[in-house]
């Protein structure tokens, strides 16, 4: 039986822009939970990156729905910002899914908004990556 390592698969040569989504959807702090989560539900994704005026700052994910929303009873009424999580933790769309990878597992998140230059570009998951893992 042979050992797989990380070397058997080259996550070196590809990059965060390859396998990122590009389709992001943005609301503002007021935006409510239950508004949020029928977007997630018609957009079928995970995650929406909330934004104060022009500037970035957090992100409503499903999970937080589970750890901040339901465990603690929180009305659906509650503003994102109260649910978000925040700051915003990017990742640059040259890095490889590696760096990503690492990155998700340091910070123990499971989704990293991609920025380029101050923008955000898109958004990578850590499905992203076990689907790029089982191609």
């Amino acid at each position: 039986m042979s050992i797989v390592t990380q070397e058997d698969f080259n996550f070196s040569s590809i990059k965060v822009q390859d396998i990122m989504r590009r389709a992001l959807i943005t609301v503002n702090t007021n935006t409510t939970a239950l508004q949020v989560a029928k977007m997630m539900e018609q957009g079928g994704i995970g995650a929406i990156i909330v934004k104060d005026a022009d500037n970035l700052v957090g992100i409503v994910t499903d999970r937080d729905y589970a750890t901040k929303i339901a465990a603690n009873s929180l009305s659906l009424d509650t503003p994102v910002e109260k649910i978000m999580s925040s700051p915003l933790i990017t990742i640059n769309p040259d890095e490889s899914i590696s760096a990503a990878a690492k990155m998700m597992a340091t910070k123990k998140i499971r989704k990293l908004a991609v920025s380029d230059n101050g923008t955000i570009t898109g958004i990578i998951t850590s499905t992203d990556l076990v689907n790029q893992l089982a191609k």
